[in-house]
């Protein structure tokens, strides 16, 4: 399967890249210009500031102490004990910009800084890292950083200006992966003005490129150099502890399931307003695991500190035993808002997928409501759009604003796009599965699929078959149910196990029928939506456009998108770009989870406050601490 995100281990899926990926998630928007609207961006007024904002000011004065769901007061000692990070079960690599080896647990993470931090509970906002002000200018083609002259590295070295260009110029080479030159596409150069200025210079006008610039991860050329003199080159730069920007350094590394990073006693940003209540722990510790079996189990023997669970059938039957009785082990569910777009994916490139009306019968034949009542416990919400538990998801009937958008299309457009936002289709008293595959097998008739011989067929008399592919065992319990139910309407629907290998490269090259696909989640919609969505996208191997879309009303509703200037330009223009998706049945919408799972030792505390939107691991990691004796006893008595 594609994994855009962190995925539950039976219900959702997650994959080897998705440390990297996720990094990618948090790319969003930005025409705010140090918190001055930009209506359009090429008139706004080009001055520096600490933080950055996408509409509006940002949320956090100049001035601001700490993040308001980061506890500045926390106790800043202890070890965290932590299990497999993106499911490795393993690593053989101390770099995680490569594509060979598999990188150390967290490594990107506590290792590397950004030239500037997103906050976690606003739409898209920038403060003061390793740069401590931007300047965007007025045409939006380009944007400068000062480096905050206090910045080091971990060896003591100040962060120059030639750092920030040495580490843009590396990711974004054939050297690195083809993840972080995709996600800098847009900036086309870096350009040292002075050792504390650095240029970025953007191919075009984006509203995200100023933040994108800023999200840059800086390490030091030092990093590969030998003690001869001579340079390894990056794309064998594994083994070598990094020379980095972050908050930690690799104390240990027992074998290949085991590290072991301490926090930098000189880590000279722990007292920035973007740092101040973060990286608690002293240490972190990592202990990589075979199966999930295991994990859980040495959380219950209080061998490791914390889960995060992504299995719901996990989360209902197997957090029990003496220490979640007695008070040393608890569970809790943490909100966490904002859903990605989960579904079974059609390629619409297969011929029998063509047409939208086999698509959205297929989608009559998902019955979500038995599986969320029998296989995850009532644990998830049904997914009915792609921008699910957001400002930016569809709502009700078109506006005026959004028919404007829309009724140029009418024409090519299904007759329910104009109308109520769609739900799909439940099985929920009065309703039922009978009904809904009654209505399937009029839409298939309606685009010339009929029973014959007991299968499926269309008007050549050629069945439809199916294949089902996935790269991991467990989402049969998903499948098999689904295609029982494609069954009863004549298809031959089959589902097929693949190496991950093997899988990655049948969809980057579009051979497939259908599969599990996830797409990731971003706080503001944005330039991924021509990735994901546009026809000239269709084409290109290895795009994120898996299911073909090839729709000039998408087109032209991502271009509005793109250049929206206000929020509610924006809200209005993915309200539009929803309804067309949508109804267009690229994918069976699946579910979400509206809560993190986290299980944890009683000994383990949090902020008061939680983050609007957050990766639970990076959660822990960042801003959990480990509580003093009396506070961890009075915690075990309350119990």
């Amino acid at each position: 399967m594609r994994v855009q995100t962190r995925m539950m281990t039976t219900d959702r899926f997650r994959g080897p890249c998705a440390r990297v990926v996720k990094m990618l998630a948090a790319r969003v928007a930005v025409t705010l210009v140090a918190g001055m609207l930009v209506v359009p961006l090429t008139t706004a007024p080009a001055f520096a500031r600490a933080s950055i904002a996408q509409y509006d000011a940002p949320k956090y004065p100049s001035g601001f102490t700490h993040f308001d769901y980061a506890d500045p007061n926390a106790p800043t000692d202890g070890t965290l004990v932590f299990q497999n990070y993106d499911e490795a079960q393993s690593y053989d690599s101390l770099n995680p910009f490569l594509t060979r080896g598999a990188p150390a647990p967290d490594i990107l993470h506590l290792m590397f800084d950004t030239l500037m931090q997103r906050s976690w509970d606003e739409l898209a906002s920038e403060y003061a890292l390793i740069a401590d002000d931007v300047e965007v200018a007025p045409d939006g083609k380009s944007a400068v950083f000062h480096i905050d002259p206090r910045a080091r590295f971990s060896n003591g070295d100040p962060i120059t200006a030639d750092d920030v260009k040495y580490s843009f110029d590396t990711l974004t080479s054939p050297q690195a992966s083809p993840l972080f030159n995709s996600q800098f596409a847009v900036i086309s150069r870096a350009t040292v003005l002075d050792p504390s200025r650095v240029r970025f210079d953007f191919r075009h006008v984006e509203r995200d490129a100023p933040l994108i610039a800023g999200d840059l991860p800086v390490f030091s050329r030092k990093w590969a150099m030998q003690a001869n003199g001579t340079r390894i080159a990056f794309d064998q730069l594994t083994n070598v502890p990094p020379v980095s920007s972050g908050p930690y350094l690799i104390e240990q590394r027992k074998n290949d399931t085991q590290i072991v990073y301490r926090r930098n006693p000189a880590y000279w940003a722990a007292n920035l307003p973007s740092r101040r209540g973060m990286y608690h722990f002293a240490r972190v510790a990592f202990k990589l695991y075979h199966d999930h079996y295991t994990q859980l189990e040495s959380l219950k023997a209080l061998d490791t500190d914390v889960m995060v669970e992504y299995s719901s059938m996990q989360w209902a039957r197997r957090y029990i035993g003496k220490n979640f009785e007695n008070g040393a082990l608890q569970r809790k569910l943490f909100p966490d808002h904002g859903a990605q777009m989960q579904g079974l994916m059609f390629n619409t490139r297969r011929p029998m997928f063509s047409d939208v009306r086999v698509r959205h019968a297929l989608a009559l034949a998902f019955d979500y409501d038995w599986l969320n009542r029998m296989t995850f416990y009532g644990q998830y919400r049904r997914t009915n759009s792609y921008f699910d538990d957001s400002p930016f998801a569809a709502q009700g009937v078109p506006t005026d604003a959004e028919l404007a958008l829309l009724d140029p299309y009418r024409a090519s457009l299904p007759a329910a796009v104009f109308g109520p936002m769609v739900r799909q289709a439940d099985t929920i008293a009065p309703h039922t599965l009978r009904e809904n595959l009654r209505e399937a097998r009029g839409l298939l008739a309606e685009a010339g699929w009929t029973v014959r011989d007991g299968q499926l067929r269309d008007a050549h008399g050629n069945p439809m078959s199916i294949e089902i592919i996935d790269d991991q065992p467990g989402m049969d319990r998903v499948l098999l149910p689904y295609m029982r139910n494609l069954q009863l309407l004549g298809i031959d629907a089959h589902m097929r196990e693949i190496d991950s290998a093997l899988y990655q490269k049948r969809i980057d090259n579009f051979e497939f029928d259908m599969t599990t696909f996830v797409y990731l989640r971003v706080t503001i919609p944005g330039s991924e939506l021509e990735r994901r969505f546009s026809s000239a996208s269709a084409s290109q191997i290895g795009s994120e456009n898996y299911p073909g879309v090839r729709s000039p009303a998408v087109d032209a509703l991502v271009r509005a998108v793109m250049r929206a200037n206000t929020l509610n330009e924006l809200e209005t223009a993915t309200h539009a770009l929803d309804r067309v998706l949508i109804n267009g049945y690229y994918l069976v919408p699946e579910y979400f989870a509206p809560d993190t799972r986290i299980a944890y030792k009683s000994a383990l505390g949090y902020p008061s406050v939680t983050p609007v939107s957050f990766q639970g691991e990076d959660w822990i990691v960042s801003y959990w601490y480990r509580k003093t004796p009396s506070a961890a006893a009075n915690t075990a008595e309350a119990k």
